[in-house]
């Protein structure tokens, strides 16, 4: 056992982001054009928007965190009908967006990943407020949960409508 160090917060923060990234290329693996925009119901997110809005919510919260540029401006013109990090959109907005392609959404998960992978660590001050507009205020340590929350729930939905949209 010599050699075992103390897992840190940090190695759980980045293990439940990697798990994100498996389900992100486990889901765009295959995926058509026509399947990456199907919706289950008029009003339903698909695929393509939901892997989008996922890696969007990471790269504007880590990035803000960390005091550092987002990733996105690099991969926005693969994109269309895109809006902010998808927050608040219409459904007509939802269903205008596309993805130029399935990897389109991977090169900019892996992007995100990577420059999370990096601000991950360097996130020493875990109970320092970033929001105190909460009661209570919210730490650096309760947004990464939260943003880890947010985008593995966001993961399992593009699983579930890839489930049923795929024959």
């Amino acid at each position: 056992m010599g050699n075992i160090r103390p897992v840190t917060p940090h190695d759980v923060y980045l293990l439940a982001f990697e798990r994100v990234g498996e389900v992100v290329h486990q889901v765009a693996d295959g995926l058509t054009a026509e399947q990456a925009v199907a919706r289950i119901d008029p009003d339903a997110n698909p695929i393509g928007w939901l892997l989008w809005h996922l890696a969007r919510a990471e790269d504007l919260q880590l990035a803000h965190l960390a005091g550092c540029d987002e990733v996105y401006p690099a991969y926005a013109e693969r994109f269309t009908g895109d809006e902010g990090i998808g927050y608040q959109m219409s459904s007509e907005q939802v269903g205008a967006f596309r993805a130029e392609s399935a990897s389109a959404l991977t090169d900019y998960y892996d992007a995100v990943a990577a420059q999370t992978k990096k601000i991950v660590p360097g996130l020493t001050d875990l109970d320092r407020v970033v929001d105190d507009s909460y009661d209570p205020p919210v730490t650096v340590a309760a947004r990464l949960t939260s943003v880890i929350a947010d985008v593995l729930q966001h993961a399992g939905q593009a699983a579930y409508v890839k489930g049923i949209v795929t024959p």
